[in-house]
């Protein structure tokens, strides 16, 4: 299914979000993708193995025999000067955690798709954002991903920051399991030419591991040295902020879409409550707010695009603005502050030194690829609506749609 779409050269298609991610890796010109299957991530390399073989992408595509040494592979491939694509899902991202954890400090700029999966034991093929969860620590950029169009746009912008000299950081793009990796969404293919503008070749500079330049990686420097290069990561991180806006502006400029780079805002004008989250989630929420609003309720929904770097002032200016908050979690974090989710705690810890705090609820929903469903959103709005006018939060953080 194809057809021109009003930007010239341009062509629509009827495409999942990891064939999305796929033409990205075409788009952008990828020059090393290594593979190994595991679902839901794998239809990426499935589709850019069906590219290089038709001619359509000229690249290195080497089939590892694990996660671990795929990840070293292009690893290695970005210490040398090569733009590279990797991904995985679940217990094969957390297999690869050793190049995971070095490809940070090294500052390399790979870009990697995790297809969001529950991890073993117990086992589901279903989506839980703890997977990707496990890097943000450990100097990954983390972002997730609503819609096939925003996957294919994401991934550009992903290789545009992390390869910006001032960042030197991998990108990790979190799409949720089959709710987005399997499903069909039309999207605009931009040209090469429109991506050629928009995205500079990749330049490691002096950085570049060549037997011309002859450099050190990797290095062992104990106590001497390991501090100084945590807080050169940090800087990293912190400059990455100003990238990504430059980028989304941009990206605005040549490709004609996109909003703000940091937080989608549903419906929140005039809003009481509001709802956030991450990924796929926006779909059944603003269903859930629009028939709300039909009955003269004022709630809103709240997506967040960047978990690393985390956007605390946008965050807070935004959120401040309601009477309560409600902060729905795909993922799980055992002992934590309230026993809350990771975006629970993080959004809190923003909101603290705000003038204007709102009584802030967890909610933990949808693990293991259950529907998260309109009474689902319904329960959460409603328990959000009685803190706001109560102003006392009688329950930090609710399961929903737990059975027994």
């Amino acid at each position: 299914m194809s057809a021109l779409t009003a930007k010239a050269g341009e062509r629509e298609e009827l495409i999942s979000g990891c064939e999305a991610i796929a033409h990205a890796c075409r788009l952008a010109d990828i020059d090393v993708v290594t593979a190994y299957p595991i679902r839901p991530y794998d239809t990426v390399m499935q589709m850019v193995a069906k590219m290089i073989s038709n001619g359509d992408l000229d690249a290195e595509y080497i089939v590892a025999e694990s996660e671990h040494s795929q990840f070293e592979i292009v690893k290695h491939a970005s210490a040398v000067g090569a733009r590279v694509f990797v991904g995985s899902s679940g217990v094969g991202w957390f297999y690869a955690m050793e190049a995971l954890a070095v490809t940070a400090g090294l500052r390399l700029p790979m870009v990697a798709l995790v297809g969001n999966r529950a991890l073993d034991d117990p086992g589901a093929f279903g989506c839980e954002h703890n997977d990707a969860l496990a890097v943000r620590d450990l100097g990954w950029m983390l972002t997730w991903i609503e819609g096939a169009q925003e996957a294919l746009d994401t991934a550009l912008m992903a290789y545009r920051v992390a390869e910006n000299p001032k960042v030197f950081l991998p990108c990790a793009l979190g799409m949720d399991g089959a709710f987005l990796t399997h499903s069909q969404h039309l999207v605009r293919l931009p040209t090469k030419e429109q991506v050629t503008e928009f995205l500079p070749p990749y330049d490691r500079g002096d950085k570049r591991l060549h037997p011309d330049n002859p450099i050190t990686i990797a290095p062992q420097v104990n106590e001497d040295w390991l501090m100084e290069i945590r807080m050169q990561n940090s800087e990293a991180m912190k400059r990455a902020r100003g990238v990504i806006v430059e980028a989304n502006r941009d990206f605005k400029r040549i490709f004609g879409r996109g909003g703000d780079p940091w937080l989608e805002e549903y419906m929140t004008e005039d809003a009481e409550v509001v709802l956030i989250g991450q990924g796929t989630l926006g779909l059944p929420v603003k269903v859930t707010v629009r028939k709300l609003r039909e009955q003269g309720q004022k709630v809103g929904f709240v997506r967040l695009k960047w978990l690393r770097p985390f956007p605390t002032e946008e965050i807070t200016q935004t959120l401040s603005r309601f009477k309560a908050v409600g902060v729905v979690d795909r993922d799980y974090s055992f002992g934590s502050p309230n026993d809350g989710g990771v975006l629970y705690n993080e959004i809190r810890s923003a909101l603290y030194g705000a003038d204007t705090r709102p009584p802030i609820l967890g909610f933990i929903c949808g693990l293991g690829g259950r529907e998260v469903t309109i009474p689902d959103v319904v329960e959460m709005v409603e328990t959000t609506v009685k803190t706001a006018k109560t102003g006392r939060v009688d329950k930090p953080t609710t399961w929903v749609g737990v059975r027994g």
